[in-house]
């Protein structure tokens, strides 16, 4: 019986046009040269007790003659991000029908610290939002799917996960969590139809 759905955060609940060709387009950096940093960085603030992110930007900022503020830069990255209006009310439907709900996602506490003041709807109808920089376990670290499953008193089988990254999906199967490839809000929802029709869910 399936009682829970994971959702990977970005590029589910949210939706963005790649800061990489934004940051060539409005300040010309080449996306050759944007992408490594913006591995680098990430691979560190989603870390707990990471350094400011805007510490680690601010010598390539410098490099590439970008003039842009703390603020300004952040306000440029994250103001890019749109909801996805769809997958929040699918959520509340989800959790009317008896389901629990999770995002579970490697992020860094600027970025979250903005979601949780500017886009709340995203929270308001999860059962938890599990981030990398507070849990200290990063994707596809078993112990990020295996936290939520404590938290929660759920079995690995009990639990229906989505995500675009081929790595984090073969870690949650790994561990007998039904894992499937992310392809959009349509595919998404025939899924877990057909993962949960056939089972009567009383919430606990």
């Amino acid at each position: 019986m399936i009682k829970a759905v994971i959702f990977d955060l970005n590029g589910v609940f949210l939706d963005s046009a790649p800061l990489s060709a934004r940051f060539q387009r409005v300040f010309g950096v080449p996306v050759d040269s944007f992408l490594p940093a913006l591995k680098e960085i990430m691979d560190e603030v989603r870390k707990p007790n990471a350094p400011a992110a805007f510490s680690l930007w601010k010598p390539y900022l410098e490099k590439w003659h970008v003039k842009l503020t703390e603020p300004e830069f952040f306000d440029f990255w994250f103001s890019g991000e749109h909801l996805v209006p769809e997958f929040v009310d699918y959520a509340k439907s989800l959790r009317e029908k008896g389901l629990k709900v999770f995002v579970l996602s490697n992020n860094f506490k600027e970025r979250t610290t903005y979601y949780r003041q500017n886009l709340s709807e995203i929270f308001k109808d999860l059962d938890g939002a599990y981030f990398s920089w507070e849990t200290g376990f990063v994707k596809p670290d078993s112990e990020a799917y295996k936290k939520i499953l404590n938290d929660n008193g759920l079995k690995a089988e009990e639990c229906l996960y989505f995500d675009d990254s081929d790595r984090n999906i073969e870690a949650a199967r790994n561990l007998g969590i039904h894992a499937k490839k992310f392809e959009g809000f349509e595919d998404t929802k025939a899924e877990i139809e057909k993962m949960t029709s056939a089972q009567t869910i009383e919430r606990e």
